[in-house]
């Protein structure tokens, strides 16, 4: 193996794509904790000490499932399965990501920041997949606390100090979860239970998880509406909000009157757009209505 094949496996390792959206989401928080620029020194070490810290935990999970991967078929092609990577080399990689990371946010962030993230790469790499994967079905939504965590790791890498907008951001993300998550659970519910993976589809049936995404995606609906009501955004996030989750619940009825693995992976498709666009939303109208003011 080449030097970039072996530099892309250990790319691919990290999971950039899961990496990117901890990382948007920890920039919006970033962005949304002032009401003014955010320092550059706060951005580019914040953002760098987060992103390294969610790709050691992406590693680490990796590892861990390494053997169920390799008998699915959404994830056989990952380098550990396959053998372009050894799982030894990997955690030392993995390792040595968590511990850059630490130092960067306890050096040249602030200590809360390095705390918190801590405990989120603890929580998923650790907790959700060592334990919670596979002891219960309501693993994604326990283990969503960890996922939801980079709005508020961002907002402390700006401020220092938790705040009850920051919050409110990590309860957007933690009710998101569960909808978005088990949508692809249906879509992959064979290779799930041929690895012995308790799913909510593969546990309690297709019709049980239709009704908890619908009921998820209608709870979702009020939540994303209490930073306008607690007057942290204003009318253009409260318009994009309700467009956006109201679609979201188009998708969510329509997966119960026509119940099909393609609908489920559209569902979950649309629910990663849904995410990136509510975030949008919030940055655009923390900043537009101050910059229209100039004018």
């Amino acid at each position: 193996m080449t030097l970039g094949q072996q530099l892309n496996s250990y790319y691919q390792l990290t999971k950039p794509k899961v990496v990117a959206l901890i990382v948007f989401t920890a920039v919006v928080g970033m962005f949304l904790s002032t009401p003014g620029m955010v320092s550059l020194d706060a951005l580019f070490f914040g953002t760098l000490g987060i992103g390294m810290a969610a790709a050691s935990a992406a590693v680490i999970n990796h590892i861990l499932d390494r053997r169920e991967d390799a008998r699915m078929a959404r994830t056989q092609g990952r380098p550990l399965p396959t053998g372009s990577l050894q799982a030894g080399r990997s955690l030392m990689f993995a390792l040595a990501l968590g511990a850059v990371s630490m130092a960067i946010l306890v050096a040249l962030v602030n200590p809360l920041t390095a705390g918190l993230t801590l405990l989120s790469l603890i929580g998923y790499a650790i907790i959700y997949t060592v334990y919670l994967k596979r002891a219960t079905p309501q693993n994604i939504v326990i283990g969503g606390a960890a996922g939801a965590a980079p709005p508020v790791l961002g907002w402390t890498a700006v401020t220092g100090e938790l705040h009850p907008h920051a919050l409110l951001l990590f309860l957007i993300i933690f009710v998101w979860t569960p909808p978005h998550f088990w949508a692809l659970a249906i879509y992959r519910k064979d290779e799930y239970a041929s690895v012995d993976i308790p799913m909510l589809p593969v546990t309690h049936g297709d019709d049980f998880t239709r009704l908890h995404i619908l009921l998820y995606t209608v709870l979702l609906l009020p939540v994303t509406l209490l930073p306008w009501i607690m007057g942290m955004s204003g009318l253009l996030y409260l318009g994009g909000a309700v467009v956006l989750g109201v679609v979201f619940l188009y998708y969510a009825v329509l997966l119960m009157l026509r119940p099909t693995p393609e609908l489920a992976m559209k569902t979950f498709g649309y629910s990663i757009t849904y995410l990136l666009g509510l975030f949008i939303f919030l940055l655009v109208d923390h900043y537009l209505p101050p910059l229209l003011s100039l004018f």
